[in-house]
C-alpha cells in the first residue's frame, strides 16, 4: 500500500496484483 491523497467525492479502485479487487468514493474524511 502506498499513501495516497484522497478528497471527498473522488473515485478510487484497489488493485492488487493487476486485478480490481474493491472501488468506491470518498464520502467523509475521518482525520
Amino acid at each position: 500500500m502506498e499513501p495516497v491523497a484522497l478528497e471527498e467525492g473522488l473515485r478510487f479502485a484497489i488493485r492488487e496484483g493487476g486485478h480490481t479487487v474493491g472501488a468506491g468514493v470518498v464520502t467523509d474524511i475521518l482525520d
